[in-house]
């Protein structure tokens, strides 16, 4: 895959999830939307909402969602630009990861505390654990180019 597609695919699922994201957050104050997710008793964001559990450290778990998108989005903008400094690929690699911790806590709050799972919250996470993924071939490809050609040296020394 190319890198110009690499990055477009990290845009792209960034975007996808803060767009996710903010919906999600938008349900915590108009609960008109929270019915409009709410399939069963189990798949439902009104269960996970009204549940009292969807702050963390006091801050709202949609608002860590839009952050961490906006904060994904910005680093791989810096990281793109200065393509040369290797040391913003893996920057973008170290938020996504974050990213992708913080959603698997959260999945687990809905899991084993709530019994309930936020489908639109789901979602969000899909698209955090893609963007990482992105990341990663992004970190991996970036190390590649920077190795020197092991291929021209005799016996793999160097």
């Amino acid at each position: 895959m190319r890198t110009r597609t690499l990055w477009s695919y990290v845009y792209l699922t960034g975007v996808l999830g803060l767009i996710v994201a903010i919906y999600a957050g938008l349900e915590t104050l108009d609960p008109s939307l929270r019915s409009s997710c709410t399939i069963s008793s189990f798949f439902s964001c009104a269960a996970v909402d009204s549940s009292g559990h969807t702050t963390t450290l006091g801050i709202p778990d949609a608002v860590i969602g839009i952050v961490g998108f906006l904060a994904i989005l910005v680093v791989a903008g810096l990281a793109e630009r200065r393509s040369s400094d290797r040391r913003l690929v893996y920057a973008l690699l170290a938020v996504t990861t974050a990213g992708v911790g913080f959603a698997s806590y959260f999945a687990y709050v809905e899991l084993a505390i709530i019994h309930a799972l936020c489908p639109v919250c789901t979602t969000a996470y899909a698209f955090g654990v893609l963007v990482w993924v992105g990341a990663i071939a992004l970190a991996v490809r970036s190390r590649r180019e920077a190795a020197p050609d092991r291929a021209a040296a005799p016996d793999g020394a160097e």
